[in-house]
């Protein structure tokens, strides 16, 4: 079957003509199982235009994904959520006031039992340990939830809609293992002290800190699986020694999380879930190899152009907002 074909075929003299095809008749089924036939496929036999009906029907899913997403992402709406169904998220002590740090549930044996010191952080530290169980507020229940939704709204039974998450929790079964032990690897690195160990190692880099403390970024999204993460990790760090080396802090906050964006495709959770998605279990290795340099070179630019803000363009550093009239 041929899903394309060149708009103008260009031939020698001595070339025979174009053979001719039969027209399609075999039905043909997706990777879900759905049959279609093969008139219903552009390109076969008839190309037929679609009414703004169908176009709306095909860009509903996505228009449900961005909605929930939207509201999972808005802190009332999250905190609602939390209150609602987080055990442990708000704690109100003895004395009538709220306990302080993160949510959740105490860690035995890791709860404020490692302490970071100077110059990692202003002070002496403990470093809190607390589980949080949101699984509603959770932005991946907002995309399940979505999923849902748009499925029923297309004509899908719920017998269907089981099946189908079926077929992708076998299909994801090795991803989700890579994810889990890479979060686990991030919690490693952080409780032992290793990711304060690299950015200190990084800070000996004197005036050139500006462009490797963008790949601390990267290092941390290449650890974690996350900007969000590696802010968390980094961030107090970038503000202290930036404050040492004379450097604006903003930039080098605001560096830390591009910097770990182009990390973003050397991240083992990545790869492992495009190669589920792709069924291209096995090549996780192959795929690293191809894309770390593309994504050094990405980082090595970003960390060029903080260089250029950090001691050409200092006063196009943006502090604060500000309003145009």
């Amino acid at each position: 079957m041929r899903f394309w074909r060149p708009k103008k075929i260009w031939r020698f003299d001595y070339d025979e003509k174009e053979a001719t095809f039969p027209p399609p008749s075999d039905a043909v089924t997706d990777q879900v199982g759905a049959e279609w036939t093969a008139k219903e496929y552009d390109g076969f036999v008839q190309r037929h235009p679609h009414t703004p009906g169908q176009v709306l029907k095909a860009w509903m899913p996505f228009a449900i994904l961005s909605l929930f997403v939207l509201l999972w992402g808005l802190p009332p709406v999250k905190l609602a959520m939390n209150l609602a169904t987080t055990p442990a998220f708000r704690v109100v002590l003895p004395d009538g006031k709220v306990r302080p740090g993160p949510p959740g549930w105490n860690v035995l044996y890791l709860h404020n039992a490692i302490s970071r010191a100077a110059p990692v952080v202003a002070k002496p530290t403990p470093e809190a340990a607390r589980y949080d169980f949101n699984w509603l507020s959770a932005t991946g229940t907002g995309c399940f939830l979505a999923a849902v939704v748009s499925g029923l709204l297309l004509g899908q039974s719920p017998v269907r809609l089981v099946k189908i998450f079926w077929r992708t929790l076998v299909r994801m079964r090795l991803a989700m293992v890579a994810i889990s032990f890479m979060l686990g690897l991030g919690y490693v690195t952080r409780y032992s002290g290793l990711d304060a160990v690299l950015g200190l190692a990084f800070t000996r880099t004197g005036w050139l800190y500006p462009f490797f403390g963008t790949f601390l970024g990267w290092l941390g999204v290449a650890l974690t699986g996350s900007d969000t993460s590696a802010n968390a990790l980094f961030g107090s760090l970038q503000r202290i020694t930036s404050q040492q080396l004379g450097i604006d802090p903003i930039l080098m906050c605001a560096a830390n999380s591009a910097g770990g964006v182009m990390g973003k495709m050397v991240d083992a959770q990545s790869i492992t879930i495009a190669t589920a998605a792709t069924e291209q279990v096995g090549n996780e290795g192959i795929i690293f190899r191809f894309v770390a340099w593309h994504s050094v070179a990405l980082c090595s630019i970003v960390g060029i152009i903080v260089l250029l803000y950090a001691y050409v363009f200092r006063s196009a550093v943006p502090h604060g907002l500000q309003f145009v009239k």
